[in-house]
Order: structure tokens, then sequence, then C-alpha cells
């Protein structure tokens, strides 16, 4: 099976130029995707099979398709009728479409297949390996010679092969094939065989296996042959699933014993260092991932142990790209089991040094942000989805051409055939889901969930602040399709009492852009929030504060850890009163299937703290915080964790060998509806828990198990732990999650539980519940339904009215603060040069009544004035007399914007759909 070794790719990098507009990237002529990866993940127009793709080979700008399939019909939605293709089809590989060669392959009794398909060195020839007895009406013996100027089989040659071939090799003068065959013209020849490419008489060429050869190629140097398949021995020598021959004898070079018997070599690729297999199997124990193997000696540099049934590998340009379904691909500390992964990229080598061992073997290069997606594929086959890959290459472009039994590539209806191009990514990243928090005067931390983008992995993000078309700041972050960790920027130029508010958007390096992210709000306090800002300044490497306002993403308010949540089944968002004094609020839980994981895959130490607050009445238990190493699903590995048991007690816990735990006492429970503060610490003293800034309990227990998973919060797996609860989920409300890699002094517990309940300053926002203004120019005109608002002072006078409904002062807090802030519009022109003073409304008016005739009284002492707007749409404050709003709370207020020039401001009123447009104040109440 000689791949397309041959080819070189010299991909036109051609980086985007950002424009000054949000989103307005410039298009390069070819792709960027991020290297070493070659190809885009956009799927072309392909026409499609009706059965299973099993084979492919190229030459010349044609690809060619063998199966078991009867049909080829075009891509979904476009023109064109099916047309008859018996297990074979030939495709122009730039356009996708059949050409002119047609070949069946048939049998007389039975189903016939083409199961292996290569191109001799001088592409003139196609060989075809599967079950079959002719090729337009040619008789042959499942081996088949294809002159592929005229497409028409080779009548000379036809060696007699009684079984099916399943893997072709080809050298300038020999073919190698491996299949189910026991003998080759009459001659033993046991599941290999060796035949002249050209007259197809038998090669003394002798590998005798015990059982099925799947996969057949030569080295580079064309000296060693590498089969592989099901077998056990090797003319007489063990050797399993894989061995090295003589390629003039077949006389064994190499054997192998570290494949698990359960496991099979479905494939074997080269490339100019080395050789690399793909394996399957079933069952405990398996081995269905890839070995990467050095030609020097035939030793293995590393070994991929992902679960999912790899069935082929195709190295080109330092990448080794993949089919299988991919599901579990823990041991290379990547995803956990679950989602099935079709199609997968890494580099053939390891960047510099490569890791220790682990059980012996050398993980495998880590994967590459290649990611199409596929599916399980036909009714009635094996569910393995992808099966077969090529490189094409024509006028200049290379092309992926992938095959198998799949009827969806990237969401949409594909059968068995699809190809992807070397230019042309057009796919635009996933909106960044995005947050923003600040915890003291003079800083905002602007947070979001890394975007997905199929070919590219390193993205380029801009934070957008107050509607502003020109980005705040531009941030580059890696992420894959399972790995998507929060990224974050400091924006350290904000003033304390004033709002802000921030969108971002997400480009790949051709150019395309996302989305803006939901408008995210923030209000700088001005003076420090003593809990938050504490939990910080002691090193929290996690922190969920549960304020977030969408699903599924969970922001990390640590300083810099970075390590964001994903909720699972929906907790509710928001609930209210949090645990903390001020605006923190909660999330809800429903003790039946919600929790919280980390998003960023990790080991843990020995020395660690796990602090929250919960409040619940429920009488079922249920996990609160631990680590385990899955995500969504239950996991196999699960301790550092603190649990309640059905009586209300809680439990802390870790795992070195056994459980070791510590609890609190028989009659000390924690179900009574209350906030309760609780935290778990493990350093060289052993294990303590803590409630309510209290010690409870401690153990001499200094170590717990080395693994790589996630946080969970809310639930995960408990079985086999002390007084294990009926449930695993927790029922109640969670809030105020940290996890430390210190372990916190009992002096820091009792004052983070101490600094809960510590006065904090409160911020309301208040929007317009009312709003116009009157033009001298139309004076009997009524504005109160447009969605601009005007100031200005001569020429044609503009006055623009508000009212707000203003709250009370909460107990025992004053008002500290007061700003008005607004958003100029999108026309053109709408700063201004002048002064806008902010004055008390003192007559009564209405929307739907006031014009410049019946325009109200404006109060002469301003509250707060804005020197100048400048030209575009942007949010603004005007810091407003705190005195003069404070005397006015609890009541409906009224506010006018005047100015004395010519230059008109123009800004969206209430009734305005622009994001962050509305007219607001921005109360802050703090202690007296």
């Amino acid at each position: 099976m000689r791949r397309s070794r041959g080819l070189t790719a010299a991909l036109v990098l051609s980086l985007a130029g950002a424009g000054t507009g949000i989103g307005l990237v410039l298009m390069p002529q070819a792709s960027a995707i991020t290297a070493p990866v070659a190809f885009t993940a956009d799927e072309l127009p392909t026409w499609q099979t009706n059965g299973v793709v099993w084979a492919m080979a190229q030459a010349n700008g044609t690809v060619f398709a063998g199966g078991t399939f009867s049909a080829v019909r075009p891509p979904e939605g476009a023109a064109g009728a099916e047309q008859n293709a018996v297990n074979f089809v030939a495709l122009d590989a730039a356009t996708g479409n059949p050409t002119s060669c047609k070949l069946a392959f048939t049998i007389g009794e039975g189903t016939a297949t083409v199961r292996t398909l290569v191109v001799s060195k001088d592409k003139k020839t196609l060989y075809a390996g599967g079950s079959f007895g002719a090729v337009n009406g040619t008789p042959v013996s499942s081996l088949a010679a294809i002159d592929i100027a005229s497409c028409t089989p080779k009548a000379s040659f036809h060696p007699s092969f009684p079984a099916t071939v399943r893997a072709l090799a080809v050298t300038d003068d020999t073919l190698y094939a491996g299949g189910d065959f026991t003998t080759v013209e009459g001659q033993q020849r046991e599941r290999f065989a060796a035949v002249d490419a050209s007259s197809g008489a038998l090669k003394p060429f002798v590998a005798n296996v015990d059982e099925p050869g799947r996969a057949v190629e030569v080295t580079p140097d064309g000296k060693n042959v590498l089969l592989g398949g099901d077998f056990f021995t090797v003319n007489g020598s063990n050797s399993h699933a894989l061995a090295v021959v003589n390629a003039g004898t077949g006389a064994v070079t190499k054997t192998y014993s570290n494949i698990p018997s359960n496991s099979v070599v479905k494939d074997i690729s080269t490339d100019d260092t080395g050789f690399y297999t793909g394996h399957e199997g079933s069952g405990g124990g398996v081995f269905d991932g890839r070995i990467g193997l050095r030609l020097s000696d035939f030793t293995e540099k590393w070994r991929d142990r992902c679960l999912g049934a790899t069935q082929f590998v195709l190295p080109y340009e330092g990448v080794l790209y993949s089919s299988s379904h991919g599901h579990d691909c823990s041991t290379e500390l990547e995803f956990p089991d679950g989602k099935r992964n079709f199609l997968l990229a890494q580099p053939t080598n390891h960047e510099g040094a490569a890791p220790a061992p682990v059980d012996g073997f050398v993980r495998g290069p880590g994967k590459l942000g290649w990611h199409p997606t596929a599916n399980d594929g036909m009714d009635g086959t094996e569910g393995i989805g992808p099966r077969v890959m090529a490189v094409a290459e024509k006028n200049d472009v290379k092309y992926m051409w992938v095959g198998g039994e799949f009827t969806l590539i990237n969401g949409k209806p594909q059968w068995g055939l699809t190809r992807f191009a070397s230019t042309g990514d057009v796919g635009a990243p996933t909106t960044p889901v995005a947050s923003a928090a600040s915890v003291k005067p003079g800083e905002v931390q602007v947070r979001w969930r890394t975007s997905y983008d199929a070919d590219d992995s390193k993205l380029t993000y801009r934070i957008y602040r107050n509607g502003s078309a020109t980005p705040a700041a531009t941030v580059t972050a890696s992420s894959l399709e399972w790995q998507r960790p929060q990224a974050s920027w400091n924006d350290t130029t904000v003033k304390a009492g004033q709002s802000y508010t921030y969108r971002v958007t997400a480009t790949d390096a051709a150019g395309n852009t996302s989305a803006l992210s939901a408008v995210a709000s923030v209000t700088v306090p001005t003076s420090v929030q003593a809990y938050p800002n504490q939990v910080r300044a002691d090193g929290a490497q996690l922190y969920w504060r549960y304020d977030d306002t969408v699903s599924p993403y969970v922001a990390d308010t640590s300083n810099g850890g970075n390590t964001s949540g994903v909720q699972i089944n929906t907790p509710a968002l928001r609930q209210t009163p949090g645990a903390v004094s001020g605006s923190s609020t909660a999330m809800g839980f429903n003790g039946t299937s919600q929790q919280v994981h980390s998003d960023r895959r990790q080991t843990v130490g020995n020395t660690f703290t796990i602090e929250t607050w919960f409040k619940t009445n429920t009488t079922r238990g249920g996990k609160l915080i631990g680590f385990g190493n899955n995500t969504s699903r239950n996991s196999g590995q699960y301790d550092r964790q603190l649990y309640m048991t059905n009586t209300g007690r809680l439990v802390f816990g870790v795992h070195n060998g056994s459980t070791r735990t510590v609890s609190t006492g028989l009659f000390e429970t924690y179900n009574d509806n209350k906030w309760h503060h609780v935290v778990g610490t493990q350093g060289p003293g052993g294990i303590t828990l803590y409630v309510d800034g209290q010690a409870k309990d401690s153990l001499n227990a200094n170590s717990t198990g080395t693994y790589a998973g996630y946080w969970h919060v809310g639930g995960d797996n408990l079985a086999g732990w002390p007084t294990r609860p009926t449930s695993n989920f927790f029922a109640g409300q969670i809030d105020e999650t940290a996890v430390y890699p210190s372990a916190l002094t009992g002096a820091q517990v009792k004052s983070h539980f101490d600094l809960a309940k510590a006065a904090t300053d409160t911020v309301s926002t208040v929007k317009t519940t009312e709003d116009t203004y009157i033009n001298q120019g139309a004076p009997s005109t009524a504005y109160g339904t447009s969605t601009s608002l005007a100031v200005r002072g001569s020429g044609s006078l503009y006055e623009t009215y508000m009212r707000f409904t203003l709250p009370a002062a909460p107990a025992g807090q004053v008002l500290k603060s007061a700003s008005l802030q607004i958003k100029t519009s999108t026309q053109a022109n709408s700063g201004t040069a002048d002064t806008v003073k902010v004055v008390p409304v003192t007559g009564n008016w209405t929307g739907a009544g006031t014009t410049f005739n019946t325009k109200p009284t404006l109060g002469t002492t301003p509250l707060g004035s804005i020197a100048g707007v400048p030209e575009g749409s942007a949010v603004h404050n005007v810091e407003l007399d705190t005195a003069a709003v404070s005397a006015a709370l609890g009541t409906n207020y009224g506010l006018g914007l005047t100015s004395t020039g010519t230059d008109p401001l123009w800004i969206w009123s209430a009734e305005a759909t622009a994001a962050e447009g509305t007219p607001q104040l921005v109360l802050t109440f703090g202690t007296k």
C-alpha cells in the first residue's frame, strides 16, 4: 500500500491583514491553516457511493476508489444523474466528478469487492485486489492489473489467488500481496505472496503466516517488506500482527511480541524516516491506536494508545493522518472516553525530546488541529466510519481524499467519499463565549472560552470595549475540539464606579472571523471586594464564582489560572442570594444529572486545597467537588473529593491504593438549607477537613493517586467510598468554588469564612423607563418612539430627556458614586466637539406628548458633563453629582442633556436594538 510519498506540499501561507473594523479581515489568496497541517477541514463537493469504499489510489490527478458498491451519485443537492459503478470508480481529483474510466469488478457467486488498490511507480498501471472473478468481463482471480491510459484490464496479467486479496504494495518489478489465501498459482503461499509486476508470475518470496494478512508495505530502500495482519507466526517464528521480512526471500528480519493478542494491524505506511501501523482490536486490554517505528532498526519510536479501531495511516509532510473512530485518548492525556473522532492528525515524530515511557511505551505525538467530522456509517456495515485515505495533486493544489462507510461529513449528508484541499479555508471559528469580572478598582478581567476551528488550532482573539470598532487588545491562544481552555486579558485602564462592556471575536490564520460574542458587562467597584480578592491573593488556580449568564461556560476568576468549566445538562444560573455578601450569584444543581467539569485536563499533586460553599436540604447526599478522569461520563478514577452523605455529614478524602477519608461528626449535619463553607486540604502533614472556618477532622494521609483528569462540581462517581450517598449528584446550590496548588492554613480558611460575610459594595444598573428629544426645527413633532436621541445648543435646538426609576439604598448603605452611560449611534458624525451637560428635568413630560412647544423645564445646576464625544459608535460615561442623585433615591428621576454649541450629539435611545445602546445609570452603594 505505497502512499503518495513523492508529493511535496509547497503550501502558500498568506497571513491575513486585519482591518480596523470589527471582522474586517482581508482574505488571503490561499489558506493559512495552522502548520504543519496541510489541508483544510472544509469538505469539497464530491460524488458519493451507495456502499463502502475500502481502497484508494491516485495517479496523474485521478483518484481511484474501490469497495463494495454499485453506483455513484452527485453531491447532495447538485445536478446530475446516478451512474453505475460496480465496485470501482475513477474521479477527477480537482472536481470530485467521475472520469470516463469505467470498470466493473464482478464475481460469479456471492458479492464482489475491491479491498486494495496501488499504482505502479511509473503511474501507468493500477493494481486491484479483493474478491472478484472478472474486470469488465476479462477473467481474473482476485488480483488484476489495469492499464491506466486506456482504462482496460491487462489480460496477460492473471495470477490465481483463490481467496480475498486485502493488501498490495509494488516496487519497480514486484507486486506484494496479503490476504486470506493459502496458495497462489497452486503453490503454497500462506496469506502473503509476491508476483512479477509485469507478468504476474509467482516469485520465490515466501512469508507464510497463520492468520489473514491485512497490510503490506515495502521499505523505501526496497530491501525489506513490512507485514501486518492477524497472524501469530511468520515462517514458523513467533510474531504477532507485525513482522519485517526480506524483500527477496521472505526470510524473517524482525519479529514483534508486544502487540496485544486481541489486536491486529489494519494498515502500514512509510515515509523517509519511519513506518507507521494502524491497529484494531476487541476486548479488555485492546490496542486500537498507532505505532511509529524506525526504519533504521525497526524499533518502536512511540505508541499512541487511543482507543477506536484505526483503519488507515498516511504520513504526509511530517504529519500522520489517520482514519478511525477514536473515542478515548486518556492514555495520551487528550480526550477521555466519549465522543467519536473519525479523522485525526499528529506529527510523525515528537518535537524535541520524547516524553518518558509510561507502562513501557512512549506516548504518541499530540494531536494537531485538523478535525473534520464523520459518522459510523451505513446500516448493516461494521460501524467503522472512514477506512482509507489518499493524497492527490492537480493544478498545484493538493487534495486529501477519504473513503469509507460514513454517511455524514461535517454534519452534512455525504456517503462513502469526501475530499479536502490544501487551499480555500472558508470555515470561521466558533463564536467565543465571553464574560468579564472586576474585584478591585482599576482592573477588569475579560475572559472567554477559546473557540474551535477544525483546521486552525492557533487563533487570534480581538477584544472590543464599549462597542468600539477598534480592538482594545489582541490575544492569541491555542485550542482543539476537545481542549478549549479559557483565555483572558486584564484591562487596567478602567475607572472605579464605571460600567464597561466587552465583546470578543476569533480569527483563524486564513482571516475567517467569528461573529462577535454576546456582550459581557461589568462595573468596576470603588473599593476592593474582600472575599474574591483574598481567594486570588492566596493563589487559587481555579476560581468559579458562578456569576455566568450563559451556558455552557463557567468562567475562572483566578489570577491567570484559566481553568474554566463546562456546564453539563444545564444547571440553574444566577441563583440568589449567593454565599458571599454583595452581588455574587450561585449555581443550582438538580441532584440527578447536572454538574460542571473543568475544561482543561491536568494532573494534581499531593499538596492541594479544594474549597466551596453550598446550601441544601437534600437527604440523598452527593458530590460537591472532586477530581476524576472523565468529563461528562462517570470517571473510572476519582478522588480528592468533598461529598455529603444522606444524613448531611461531610466527607473529604483521597485515594492512595485505598480510600483515606475524614468527616464531620455523627451529629454534625449540614443539609439545613443554609450556606456553609467547606474546605479540604492535603499536604505533608496529611489531610484536613474544615467546615465554616473550623477544623473538623484530620488524618496522616500525605499521598494520593497520580493520573490526568478534570475537576468536577455537583456530581461524578462515588462508588466504593465510605458512607456512599444514594446519589452521586448533589441537589442544591453551590457557590465560590476554588482549587489551590497549596494547602491553606487554618488561619487562611478562617479568614475566607469571615470575609464572605464582610460588607461590600453593591452595584445597580438602572435603564431608562422613558426617553425622548425635542427638535426646534419641527416644533410640533414628538420623538418618543425614535431609536436615536439628539443634543445641540443652537442652529436648531435639540434637547434630550430621560426618566429613571431609582432604587432606594440597600439597608446600611449609601450611594458612593453615580454615572450616566450613553452610546453614540452609528450614523455619520454622531460625536460632538461641544460640551454636553446633564441637568435635572423639573417639569412634567411624556415621550408621546413632549415636543419643542411643550418641552419641560430643565434645572440650571449641572449634575455632570462630558467635554466632547469622539466620532464613532461607542459607550461613554458621565460622572454625576453623588449628593444630588442620592437625594432622589427611591423616586422617578428625570435627566436632561443640553449643549450650547452647534455640533449635534446623536445617541441611541431605549427603543434602539443596538447592543449596549440603552442609556442607563450606574449606581454604586457601600457602607457609610
